[in-house]
């Protein structure tokens, strides 16, 4: 006879079936569904999601926690299992089943809405959806409950353990930081005169290059692909099945490289999780604040380093001629210009960071009530000037940017600066050793893939973010190494 544990764990496959199912239509609506299928695909959705909040929250589900937690496992993995069961079925009990379809409905409606507005680049047209995808949110938080403020309850969501007002205090501590290596590193890239790239990057040639360097990084293409989208993301559709999107520029090859090796960073993480714990917390991402570190360490310490284009430009120019002419260090001195730009996915790391705190200030704002959806255009543009000197010409490239309110992702952004600090950490910690820091030099990834492995993938959520970040570097995250980063690749 099975034990309760394994018992429950039975439950949990049943309910990834359905999650994962969900996953499937989701990625379909942002690559190949037809515009006249929204409709229906919400109410899809809307029907997957309630299936699979009654059976997380339904009598036998909760007898089975009850009698695992009484017979408590000796396995660490296991037991660290029945306690994130426990948490993730405490606080899905605290909504009512026709809140999670609505919600489902309402993101799925407001996700094509944003698509279209953002290619009218209209704000007003995505308004009501926002409006919407708000309310719940807050429903959501107060039903949850906070010890400060909503946005608490959201941004746990996304970061376990996480406070609102410990991120605020980090970023306050940041921003002149960030906003002076900004400013240098600007002022600095307004020598280098822009043009040497310039030319034209056929999608089909781009696909090769991205596609051969996702694969070097350690991407198993046998387990995942990569499709074409409005804003690019990764999403997991089952053990052995690692889906990665991106979106193509003629005019520069670099957006949708890094925009892949970013997800590809994702993916490798997804691809890292133990297959067999699918589902579990064991099994599933710690946290987007340890997922963004993986994203940012592979587009950004890696993918923007010397070494890795001493490696791949010559690659590049057999793909796009016109680069024959174009020699590395005038390629590394435009690949990495900093500007104060519109688009967040496109900001070099030196200004990066400041799209992240524009973003976190307002979205805490909105949930507080202290901001209407209305104004969001007005305060995103004068906050923006504020930040970066520019005012953003339209919509499509200031407030209707980015496609994480459509979803329902209020309490998202701040882990990306989260996990900019994260990977630096642990991309520093790694090089101390000998053999990962002398394959690097030589474009061999796979040193550093089984140290992250190893260290981050494999533990799951069965541990805090934090806590594996400490056993990663031996301290909690600390700011100190980002900004030495930024500082030795910008202003050294």
């Amino acid at each position: 006879m099975p034990s309760a544990y394994q018992s429950l764990c039975e439950v949990v496959s049943e309910i990834a079936l359905l999650t994962s199912t969900e996953a499937v239509l989701g990625w379909d609506q942002e690559t190949y569904m037809p515009a006249h299928a929204l409709e229906h695909r919400a109410r899809q959705l809307s029907y997957l999601t309630g299936k699979a909040h009654a059976l997380l929250t339904s009598k036998k589900t909760l007898k089975l926690l009850d009698q695992a937690e009484s017979e408590m496992p000796e396995n660490p993995t296991e037991a660290a299992n029945v306690r994130g069961l426990r948490r993730d079925i405490n606080r899905a009990t605290k909504l009512p089943q026709k809140l999670v379809e609505e919600e489902s409905a309402v993101c799925t409606l407001a996700k094509g809405a944003w698509v279209e507005a953002r290619e009218k680049s209209d704000f007003v047209m995505f308004a009501p959806h926002l409006e919407k995808v708000l309310g719940i949110a807050r429903k959501k938080a107060d039903l949850f409950g906070y010890d400060d403020e909503p946005y608490d309850a959201l941004l746990d969501l996304y970061e376990r353990g996480a406070k609102t007002r410990e991120v605020a205090a980090l970023f306050e501590k940041l921003r002149p930081q960030l906003a002076e290596i900004a400013r240098e590193a600007v002022a600095k890239s307004s020598k280098v005169k822009p043009g040497a790239l310039k030319g034209r990057y056929p999608v089909e040639k781009q696909q090769i290059l991205n596609r051969e360097i996702a694969e070097s990084l350690g991407f198993d293409f046998e387990a995942g692909r990569i499709d074409t989208t409005a804003h690019p993301f990764c999403t997991t559709l089952g053990p052995g099945d690692v889906r990665l999107t991106t979106r193509y520029d003629e005019k520069d090859f670099l957006s949708s490289l890094f925009g892949v090796m970013h997800e590809a960073g994702h993916g490798l993480y997804e691809q890292g999780l133990p297959g067999l714990d699918y589902g579990l917390p064991s099994g599933s991402a710690a946290s987007l604040g340890i997922h963004e570190s993986q994203s940012r360490l592979w587009e950004n310490h890696v993918g923007r380093s010397r070494t890795f284009w001493e490696k791949w430009f010559p690659r590049a120019q057999e793909l796009f001629p016109h680069l024959r002419k174009v020699k590395l260090e005038a390629f590394m001195q435009e690949m990495l210009r900093s500007e104060f730009s519109f688009i967040r996915v496109e900001a070099d790391e030196a200004t990066y960071d400041l799209h992240i705190l524009l973003r976190f200030g307002i979205e805490r704002r909105l949930v507080k009530g202290e901001l209407t959806v209305h104004d969001v255009p007005k305060v995103w543009n004068e906050e923006y000037r504020e930040l970066f000197g520019l005012t953003p010409p339209d919509d499509r490239r200031g407030c209707l940017q980015d496609i994480h309110w459509s979803m329902g992702g209020l309490g998202y952004f701040a882990t990306y600066t989260l996990g900019n600090l994260n990977a630096a950490q642990l991309f520093a910690t790694a090089k101390k050793q000998r053999k990962i820091a002398t394959a690097l030099e030589k474009c061999d990834y796979a040193p550093l893939l089984h140290w992250l492995r190893g260290n981050v993938h494999s533990k799951g959520a069965a541990l805090l973010p934090q806590e594996i970040i400490t056993q990663a570097t031996g301290k909690p995250t600390d700011a100190r190494w980002h900004i030495k980063h930024l500082r030795d690749r910008y202003l050294a």
